[in-house]
């Protein structure tokens, strides 16, 4: 028997059947049962029955044309991979980005009563693999099918760093449509997968309004919603829940009915038109984020500044320190022409570092507070502003450029 071939175990009287599975303990078969849920069983004490062989796995082909119905809007999906796009590859268990973008939208026949889409993969892969570069093509696949006429643009990404290409999506790309980047915690073969109410948000987030960057996702547990979060405030807040997306230091833009679509924004944002197409797609990929921990050495700064880093942004305690023996690297960073940002582990809240000596010191040293961005649209950012207006790097870590920075921080929602 092989990994994927359908079999029924026999034990104590009770039969199971589905699909086996790679096992990682000795004398012991894994099979995934018709519910989606894997069980293992000691082989010795077991029957095991050969029912139907598996399919060998087919690489993927070109996305197929789909038809087009008249009256409705054009939108492009444009597939990075991640579990969106993912299953279960039987010879090694894993999930694996196997589905291109045309398989997503075929595999959930609600969307095309959406829009008409044109589907393109752009790179295949789980998100921890993204870099500097791949957010640069991206951009520049974004800009590509709004010059060519797309409505709206799906963006199918993997939820792990989703926010950091979100982030600089929303520096590179001022756009007029809606800019949508959409994931799901489970694949599309769980039987708790979120994909499909994900990806039927996204696309009615596609068609509306609001021509801004941003991520749908899972708003509670149930199915009931989708939070539409801006592009520069949202974060990963759990590992596997499927609402583990939330806007921080602002409310969600607004959220998606799931039954009905229907639309319901809870702050201003960018209406479609508003802005022509703008694209600034460069990027300054040796910035760093460093998170400081008590009795950690200032050595640490020195790494980055003697390799040629052009940026770092620290994330400190509270409303933004560091101990006093790292001043002294702050200043030699500074000095030696790398801007040293300052943001805040808390997450929720702004930077004070006129509050205590420390701050101060800090300020003194040269440091830029980052106000209330997160720690990683902090580096995002940075990485943008050295590589496109690098003369003005002070004034612009100060100013909201794409939402996210506000000068007057709410109360968590």
């Amino acid at each position: 028997m092989d990994l994927g071939d359908r079999v029924r175990i026999e034990r104590n009287g009770t039969a199971y059947e589905g699909v086996l599975m790679p096992s990682r303990r000795e004398n012991h078969v894994v099979i995934k049962l018709d519910n989606g849920y894997n069980i293992g069983l000691r082989i010795p004490e077991s029957q095991l029955t050969l029912l139907e062989k598996g399919q060998d796995l087919k690489p993927r082909g070109k996305d197929k044309p789909f038809g087009k119905k008249a009256g409705l809007p054009r939108v492009s999906i444009l597939s990075t991979g991640g579990t969106i796009a993912s299953k279960v590859d039987y010879r090694t268990g894993a999930v694996t980005s196997q589905f291109s973008a045309g398989e997503i939208i075929a595999a959930i026949p609600e969307l095309e009563e959406i829009a008409n889409y044109n589907a393109r993969v752009i790179y295949q892969i789980l998100s921890e693999n993204m870099r500097a570069d791949y957010w640069m093509e991206l951009a520049r696949a974004v800009a590509e099918e709004i010059r060519g006429g797309a409505q709206g643009v799906i963006i199918t990404h993997g939820t792990d760093t989703m926010m950091y290409t979100a982030a600089a999506l929303s520096f590179m790309v001022k756009t007029p449509v809606p800019v949508v980047i959409v994931g799901s915690q489970r694949s599309s073969d769980r039987p708790s997968s979120d994909a499909a109410m994900n990806a039927i948000s996204a696309a009615s987030v596609a068609t509306s309004d609001i021509a801004e960057v941003c991520v749908v996702m899972h708003g509670t547990t149930s199915d009931e919603y989708c939070s539409i979060h801006r592009g520069t405030r949202v974060r990963k807040m759990h590992t596997s829940r499927r609402d583990a997306f939330q806007s921080i230091n602002q409310p969600p833009i607004g959220r998606v009915d799931y039954l009905s679509r229907q639309i319901q924004t809870f702050l201003p944002y960018r209406h479609r038109g508003e802005v022509e197409l703008e694209l600034n797609d460069k990027l300054e990929p040796k910035c760093a984020l460093v998170k400081y921990t008590p009795g950690s050495s200032p050595e640490i700064l020195d790494y980055y500044i003697d390799k040629g880093y052009r940026g770092i942004v620290l994330e400190g305690t509270g409303l933004g320190h560091v101990a006093s023996n790292w001043i002294d690297g702050i200043r030699r960073a500074t000095e030696s022409g790398i801007p040293v940002v300052v943001t805040s582990q808390c997450l929720r809240g702004r930077i004070g570092d006129l509050v205590y000596d420390t701050g101060r010191y800090m300020l003194d040293a040269g440091a830029i507070e980052g106000e209330d961005m997160l720690p990683e649209v902090a580096l995002v950012k940075l990485m943008w502003v050295l590589a496109n207006r690098p003369t003005e790097v002070r004034t612009l870590m100060g100013q909201p450029l794409a939402g996210e920075i506000s000068f007057s921080t709410p109360m968590p929602v």
